[in-house]
């Protein structure tokens, strides 16, 4: 009997990691997306030379104005060491007169020494610059740290008398004009990358419309109206699928209107036949001639359903797996057929269409087997649908032949033992309608399976 249960979805097969080169390495961290390649050519140059610039400049100038900076607070601090050795008791007024024309703060601790500043470093950027230009220029025992709310410099010297503290504001050591210079880059780098984003979206946008409508075409749900826009190039392409869209749209429309004048023009004659047959005796030469005249209508039949398919149908949402419980419920010996359905499974299709390629797979199936299975499921994106048969199967140099049209391994061409060989291309067909395809190969139940895969 036919049974349906809902079974889960396989898991996919673990594949060993195939062995790449470094080139394809690479590729895997790029971006896939014409809009994130395009990115990364616009905004990585840019990048590049917004940190060299910045490196040659702190390089070049924000390190070589530090320096300097240092070298004349050290050298200051220098002279007010000597000033105050040569003469101890005016210090008061060189100290004075530093605060007035230096714009340092000073004072001396008689009697103490300098201890190691376990304090945090004042500024990681300057501080070393700095403690070189002391090493050159006094040549004492030194600490440097922060005073105050970090705007400041401490210096301590120790003398042979005391210690002599010195503290510098920042803007004598270091220009401020560098973080505005970093601050101007990084914004200037940020909205050339805000306005090449605009810009590559707007260019993206058509191209991404453009492959919707050739996927949705090939897919057969060719509903959405296409306008070029663009760039010139893209405009061109969009044009150009345009025309090709309307000259297949037109030779459709051909085919089906000239196979409906041959569906008049022989059916006609083949009328008059069997009216004239039936008017004469029955022997064993109207018998034949009955049963050639039966098999012309059934091979007119089946190659005007071939050549005109279901192509005015319109493609609506619709459940797999119900169609499959219809297909298989509607076909002379459906109960030997299992199904084995992880569902529901809802794609947008013309139902009928679907329907018929359905039929011809399993039917094909049930005409040479005695058991058949039919599964169905999701696999990465699409549906796959499984049938398998006990049958004799099809040799493998003849599976890509049984699907042109009227091709059949039974060289005889009685329907009654393999019909007029249109089935399988019309599955075929059908599925290519939907952007899918089918598949034959061997069956791990002697037969033949066949793999129908629909995208999504």
């Amino acid at each position: 009997m036919s049974s349906d249960r809902i079974d889960a979805p396989a898991a996919a097969p673990i594949l060993p990691p195939a062995s790449i080169g470094i080139g394809a390495r690479i590729k895997q961290f790029l971006p896939r997306t014409l809009e994130g390649r395009t990115f990364l050519i616009i905004v990585l140059p840019v990048v590049l030379a917004q940190f060299i610039t910045v490196y040659i400049f702190f390089e070049r100038h924000f390190s070589a104005l530090s320096v300097e900076l240092s070298r004349s607070v050290a050298g200051e601090v220098a002279m007010l060491i000597d000033e105050t050795e040569r003469d101890p008791a005016g210090r008061s007024q060189v100290f004075a007169s530093a605060a007035d024309t230096l714009d340092l703060e000073v004072e001396f601790e008689p009697d103490e020494h300098l201890v190691p500043d376990v304090r945090a470093h004042w500024n990681p950027l300057i501080e070393p610059i700095l403690a070189t230009a002391l090493e050159e220029r006094v040549a004492r025992p030194f600490t440097i740290g922060a005073y105050g709310d970090d705007n400041w410099a401490e210096i301590r010297v120790q003398l042979a008398d005391g210690v002599l503290d010195v503290r510098s504001p920042q803007r004598r050591l270091f220009s401020y004009t560098a973080f505005v210079f970093i601050g101007w880059v990084i914004g200037a780098s940020l909205l050339l990358t805000w306005i090449a984003v605009l810009f590559m979206r707007n260019q993206v946008r058509p191209i991404r419309r453009l492959a919707l409508a050739a996927e949705n075409f090939g897919k057969g749900r060719d509903s959405m109206r296409l306008r070029p826009s663009g760039a010139l190039e893209v405009r061109q392409a969009a044009a150009a699928f345009i025309v090709m869209r309307d000259r297949i749209r037109r030779q459709i429309g051909q085919r089906t209107e000239m196979l409906a004048g041959v569906s008049h023009d022989l059916r006609t004659p083949l009328t008059r036949m069997k009216l004239q047959l039936a008017l004469l005796r029955k022997s064993e030469e109207t018998e034949g001639l009955q049963a050639d005249v039966v098999e012309m209508e059934t091979m007119i039949d089946a190659y005007l359903a071939f050549a005109r398919g279901e192509g005015g149908e319109t493609p609506v949402r619709t459940d797999l797996a119900q169609s499959l419980r219809d297909v298989v419920g509607g076909l002379p010996g459906g109960d030997a057929v299992t199904l084995e359905i992880a569902g529901p499974i809802e794609i947008q299709v013309r139902p009928m269409a679907m329907k018929r390629c359905l039929g011809n797979l399993v039917g094909n199936a049930l005409r040479y087997a005695k058991q058949v299975r039919v599964s169905a499921s999701w696999h990465h994106h699409a549906v796959s649908i499984v049938i398998d048969d006990d049958g004799p199967g099809i040799p493998e140099e003849s599976r890509e032949d049984v699907f042109r049209p009227f091709f059949r391994l039974d060289p005889s061409r009685n329907v009654a033992t393999g019909g007029v060989g249109l089935g399988l291309s019309i599955a075929r067909d059908i599925a290519h309608v939907h952007g899918g395809e089918i598949n034959l190969e061997d069956s791990p139940m002697g037969g033949l399976r066949v793999v129908l895969i629909l995208p999504g």
